[in-house]
């Protein structure tokens, strides 16, 4: 089967954002970096405690969206998958957007004496016992060179998979398939590897006493999710615009909305599998990550988050209609979102105040907001520009023929 489709007739595809289009996109995402990146100046210099607490969470949602985002590149490689063609291209978008993270990380490594003040040189860890004995671990130099070797593999890796792709939809060459599904398989014990690591070290420190060893797992739900809810989206967008007529048909959506479905009940999993070996055991240094979160306001936020990040998303996509519909699909996917950043919200910020109280002000709110748009308007202003400049889907995958129909259903 030829690997190059006619898209000629009413049903012709578009192969690249107009260049109205693509301007309007680029102009907003850069918009929000910049709104995002003078809220953190302003937030930083009002209270740069709460700032860097807040910061975190924005980098937080930046790099696990890329990290999902790259999983499922490799993962559809890996499994040689053709229904996720055309989507695989804009997870291409956000993994290829990596290398931002270094210069996003900038920012956590200057204010890492108060987000990792248990520990870090000058804190507790010079007499705690227990975290004396972490100590070869939590040390400023080796967790430096751990956080840089994470992000190079990340940023290289995400490169990588985008030019090849981009480099296929000149040449055609069915053989870069097999290259990127042969690194794939490897790649991904890499990437296991990488992301627990990364999820102790910038989030299970934050609480030093504290561990769970399936917080790494618990991290790739969260990131997995996300990303399935940001390809919805896009999907959706594209539909909207009238850019897939024929390569992206209700099915395709309806596959999303699967996944979607299928990583929420997995996050859930996980999370509460966490909590249930935590309880039963009943050992204080771990018992108090839950009691820290339950206690001083913090368990209006845990019920927002086991309401947005399961029980709504498992009774709403349970169904098959709203998976398949533009409306239904995107109305999901925007609660996941939000869904994502409560959970890291419920991750890092109890840490912000020495008493482990939640009690938002109007100053608190703004400082969070202007944390989450800084890294994560910036972010999303390279992702525009990648989808501004190349192809929306892989022009010549040699899979591509069989995730097309010729009838959109």
């Amino acid at each position: 089967m030829s690997n190059v489709i006619d898209m000629k007739g009413p049903l012709a595809e578009t192969t690249h954002l107009p260049e109205a289009d693509a301007s309007r996109l680029t102009a907003l995402a850069g918009a929000v970096a910049g709104l995002g990146v003078v809220g953190c100046v302003v937030a930083a210099l009002v209270d740069p405690h709460h700032f860097a607490f807040s910061y975190l969470v924005g980098f937080s949602y930046v790099f696990t969206l890329g990290l999902g985002a790259l999983f499922f590149v490799m993962i559809t490689h890996a499994t040689k998958a053709a229904w996720s063609v055309v989507v695989r291209r804009h997870a291409e978008w956000i993994a290829a957007s990596l290398p931002v993270c270094i210069l996003l990380f900038i920012p956590v490594v200057v204010m890492a004496g108060t987000i990792y003040h248990e520990w870090w040189p000058g804190g507790a860890s010079l007499t705690d016992p227990i975290l004396m004995k972490k100590q070869a671990w939590l040390s400023q130099g080796f967790f430096l060179v751990r956080s840089f070797f994470y992000l190079v593999v990340w940023s290289v890796l995400g490169w990588w998979y985008a030019k090849t792709s981009r480099e296929q939809d000149e040449t055609g060459d069915p053989q870069l398939t097999v290259k990127m599904q042969n690194l794939s398989y490897p790649m991904i014990i890499v990437f296991a590897l990488t992301l627990s690591f990364a999820g102790f070290d910038w989030l299970m420190s934050l609480q030093p006493h504290w561990y769970s060893t399936i917080f790494g797992v618990y991290v790739f739900a969260g990131a997995f999710v996300t990303v399935c809810a940001t390809l919805a989206l896009i999907t959706v967008a594209m539909h909207r615009r009238g850019y897939f007529k024929r390569i992206s048909t209700v099915e395709h959506r309806h596959d999303l909305g699967k996944l979607m479905f299928a990583f929420t009940v997995f996050w859930a999993y996980i999370a509460f599998s966490q909590f249930f070996l935590i309880w039963y055991a009943n050992l204080p240094e771990e018992t108090i990550f839950y009691k820290t979160r339950w206690e001083e306001g913090w368990r209006t936020v845990s019920l927002i988050l086991i309401f947005s990040q399961f029980v709504f998303p498992f009774l709403y996509l349970l169904s098959r209609h709203p998976k398949r519909s533009l409306p239904g699909l995107a109305l999901g996917a925007v609660v996941m979102l939000f869904a994502h950043y409560v959970d890291l919200y419920f991750l890092i910020m109890p840490m912000a105040d020495h008493h482990h109280a939640f009690h938002p002000t109007l100053k608190s709110v703004a400082i969070d907001v202007a944390g989450f748009l800084g890294p994560v308007g910036v972010f999303l202003f390279f992702v525009a520009r990648r989808a501004a400049r190349g192809p929306i889907y892989p022009l010549r995958d040699p899979r591509l023929p069989e995730t097309t129909l010729t009838e959109n259903l």
